[in-house]
């Protein structure tokens, strides 16, 4: 049975909270959903946005995570896992597994994504890429 006495009922309507520039990545948009506070830092969901036409890319890295899902909600990215190129689109879910070495290097103008982990405050290691990544495209 879930251990609702770390958590509490959220509610977040699209004009609950704005989007804002301070993530991750500098080339993103971010819309926290309330799950963070709500669960004590156990998750955060977030939507992540495109701002900036893709130029470098995330480089390679793995998140310090236990669960990692990221769900396309408009738009398109490329992604390497490993040595795998990946093409996640509108309706595409992935789970990232814990610590899998990734890149995000190419995406549309539209691309918006929901993005689940836990911890809320999970870490992001920079790491040696296995492959060279493709170069992105234009905007």
């Amino acid at each position: 049975m879930l251990d609702t006495t770390q958590t509490r009922f959220s509610h977040v309507k699209p004009d609950h909270t704005l989007w804002r520039g301070e993530g991750l990545r500098d080339f993103f948009l971010y819309k926290d959903l309330g799950v963070a506070d709500a669960t004590n830092g156990q998750v955060i969901a977030q939507l992540v946005k495109a701002n900036e036409a893709p130029e470098k890319g995330t480089g390679w890295h793995r998140h310090e995570a236990k669960f990692h899902l990221v769900y396309m909600i408009k738009g398109w990215a490329r992604f390497m896992y490993g040595d795998q190129e990946t093409l996640v689109e509108a309706g595409d879910m992935v789970h990232q597994r814990p610590g899998i070495v990734h890149f995000l290097f190419d995406y549309s103008p539209d691309m918006e994504y929901l993005e689940i982990v836990g911890p809320a405050d999970f870490g992001t290691i920079d790491v040696e890429g296995p492959c060279p990544v493709p170069t992105p495209g234009k905007w």
